[in-house]
């Protein structure tokens, strides 16, 4: 993988106050990373992870409790960890009916995450799960064939040959894939791509 082909994943931690009215925010900032770093495919899975987590902090722990949320990588791995102070209250898996509210989050969160643990230290836990992201390598981007196609054209620098106006749109697209996939907006780049044609093009 060339370097400039890798997407960098810089770890990213948040001090929060666990409330009930803070996980619509979270969920909004676990949306914008995972966008940022090519992981769009992911974003409903995180959410729901993260909203278990902290959820759990608020029930067991109280509302109220400073807490901290961590995304990262670990490899190929999408990591999420939320740290709180409360030592004496860990999470675990319960088997209990379907109809039974407690243990709920924690069966969906065991369902969805990869894995999924909790860490303690001396002076807080840090409960964390993993998700799969279909990546490669830990700068690598998801593959598809839109974005290996166009990965290989952006080696090459320049086509060969003539291209009709389909071939070109079939090249556009697979440009615009592999943008998303390199955590870029396609909204943004298709206006900075009129901008400069109406500009350069005429």
């Amino acid at each position: 993988m060339l370097q400039q082909d890798c997407v960098f994943r810089k770890p990213w931690e948040l001090a929060f106050i666990a409330e009930p009215e803070e996980l619509a925010g979270l969920r909004r900032i676990v949306r914008l990373h995972l966008m940022r770093w090519g992981l769009h495919d992911l974003v409903d899975s995180a959410q729901l992870c993260v909203t278990e987590m902290v959820s759990n902090v608020i029930t067991h722990v109280g509302a109220g409790t400073p807490t901290e949320l961590g995304l990262l990588m670990n490899g190929v791995y999408l990591r999420m960890e939320v740290q709180d102070p409360d030592l004496r209250v860990l999470p675990t898996l319960v088997h209990a009916a379907n109809d039974d509210e407690s243990g709920r989050g924690i069966r969906m969160l065991d369902a969805v995450a990869h894995r999924w643990g909790v860490l303690v230290r001396s002076d807080r836990k840090v409960m964390w799960c993993e998700l799969a992201t279909g990546i490669d390598a830990a700068g690598g981007h998801v593959r598809s064939a839109a974005v290996d196609r166009a990965e290989e054209l952006l080696q090459r620098h320049r086509l060969a040959g003539p291209v009709d106006m389909q071939a070109a749109a079939a090249l556009i697209t697979d440009l615009l894939c592999w943008a998303r996939a390199h955590g870029h907006d396609t909204d943004e780049l298709l206006q900075c791509v009129e901008t400069r044609f109406d500009r350069e093009g005429s």
